[in-house]
């Protein structure tokens, strides 16, 4: 009889977030990379087929099923605000890319992103997924309480154009 093999669970504790300016016409605005990895939260890592019911005449005991698009999730990621350089000013690039686009700057610039999920030790990657064309659709300042002394943490909601958990 042989022992049953030791199954290795992917921890969600230690994993980077990468935000890459995507190839196009916007290639050239904003900064080639938005963040340094260091998020807090990531949430939003999901798809969700739209199954369209279709019945059919005469057909009472069940109806067809049809696939239809995929419904994107806005990532969400979470980050303590920082300072830009030792002794400076709150790193405002975040929210410069999303008041950018507001005030009509154009180009728009987008970012492919990637979160990547290592093992405890941080020696090697164990999941990664990858989207595409992002665009910041919401930016959260830090709740503020003189009270509590906690870390100022920020939030940006991004919508992309596709999600992919990728193989080894």
């Amino acid at each position: 009889m042989t022992a049953p093999q030791q199954v290795e669970l992917i921890q969600a504790f230690r994993f980077k977030v990468t935000l890459t300016r995507s190839p196009g016409p916007a290639a050239s605005a904003g900064p080639p990379e938005l963040g340094d990895g260091l998020f807090a939260e990531c949430s939003g890592l999901e798809l969700e087929a739209d199954i369209r019911e279709l019945l059919e005449g005469g057909r009472n005991n069940g109806v067809i099923r049809r696939v239809g698009r995929v419904k994107l999730v806005p990532i969400v990621l979470k980050r303590g605000m920082f300072l830009a350089s030792a002794g400076g000013y709150a790193d405002t690039a975040l929210w410069d890319w999303l008041t950018g686009m507001v005030n009509g700057a154009l180009p728009i610039p987008r970012y492919d992103g990637m979160v990547e999920v290592m093992a405890p030790g941080g020696s090697r990657q164990v999941a990664r997924w990858t989207f595409l064309r992002a665009l910041p659709s919401k930016v959260t300042g830090p709740s503020l309480n003189a009270r509590t002394g906690e870390i100022a943490i920020e939030e940006l909601r991004l919508v992309h154009e596709g999600l992919k958990l990728e193989g080894p």
